[in-house]
């Protein structure tokens, strides 16, 4: 808490809306979008790459939540103040920061893959920032911004071989697509057997039960997706730069419409509510790396 003291101290109206647009670079959504956009229109190797590093932060991200139940730091200290505006979005239990395992693990893993020193240092330069705007507006730990650093720069450092190595041998993504199922299913298990407390925080448990089944649907459709595109589709992400500004645009238009029309179907239909938010996303995927691609010909058609 005395780092918390320090950065409270220092708290002015400029560096509150600085650091507030800085944390916003470790929302959940972000590294979707990224590891989408590389996915379609940059490095199909990269974007199965910063998904993979994206999808199992998250799941370990909620398991230590879940696990560990760390109240935030207004929570231990109410005569702690933090940044009001930063309040809304920070929900649920303390430890690890979400934001920080979000950010440090997509900017990580492009810093990684990418050799240009400039990309680089940009990239090292948001993996600190965002930690450090998480201090700044008061809601999360120097142990709570620590773990998750780790955690991101293993999971970056520790799927990079094999996604590399997977150009000479598909068996190494399959191996690291099998990994990441067996501990997605093992949190599933966990959320639903384990003996929480009666006071566990009940956004928090929300979140974690949701987040279980709507990685393990985005998971396993990430290998389906391995598998019929390498056998099958084998799109080219090359397109001219207006092709690949209508492929994006449409594309999460598309998408967004999916995961908007199909939320409350699929809840009526499913008695578990969860279990009808992991095939939305299973489905979502579904498009996003199979179906969608399809139409990519006609932009290279276009393009001859």
């Amino acid at each position: 808490m005395e780092i918390l003291r320090l950065f409270e101290a220092i708290r002015n109206p400029v560096l509150d809306t600085f650091f507030f647009l800085v944390t916003r670079l470790g929302e959940e959504t972000l590294f979707i979008l990224i590891g989408i956009l590389f996915f379609w229109c940059i490095n199909k190797k990269e974007g199965y790459y910063l998904l993979s590093v994206g999808l199992m932060g998250t799941v370990i991200n909620q398991f230590l939540k879940l696990l560990f139940r760390v109240p935030r730091p207004w929570v231990r200290d109410p005569d702690f103040t933090i940044v009001e505006s930063a309040r809304a979005e920070a929900t649920g239990y303390s430890f690890p920061s979400g934001h920080t395992q979000t950010a440090v693990g997509s900017f990580g893993a492009v810093a990684r893959w990418h050799k240009e020193k400039v990309i680089r240092i940009i990239c090292i330069v948001l993996c600190v920032l965002v930690p450090v705007s998480r201090m700044y507006l008061g809601v999360h730990t120097p142990a709570d911004v620590i773990v998750s650093i780790i955690v991101a720069l293993a999971l970056v450092f520790g799927m990079y071989p094999f996604v590399r190595r997977s150009t000479e041998n598909h068996n190494y993504m399959r191996i690291l697509f099998g990994i990441m199922l067996a501990i997605s299913v093992g949190y599933l298990l966990f959320v639903n057997l384990f003996n929480f407390p009666a006071d566990i925080d009940p956004h928090n448990f929300e979140s974690g039960m949701k987040n279980a089944y709507t990685m393990l649907g985005c998971i396993s459709a990430l290998w389906l997706t391995f598998e019929v595109e390498t056998r099958y589709i084998n799109f080219k992400t090359e397109a001219p730069w207006w092709g690949q500004i209508i492929k994006v645009a449409l594309g999460f238009g598309i998408l967004v419409g999916i995961k908007s029309g199909l939320k409350a179907p699929l809840h009526a239909l499913m008695e578990n509510t969860y279990l009808a938010d992991g095939i939305r996303y299973f489905l979502m995927t579904v498009f996003a790396g199979i179906l969608w691609p399809l139409t990519f010909r006609l932009f290279d058609r276009v393009k001859k």
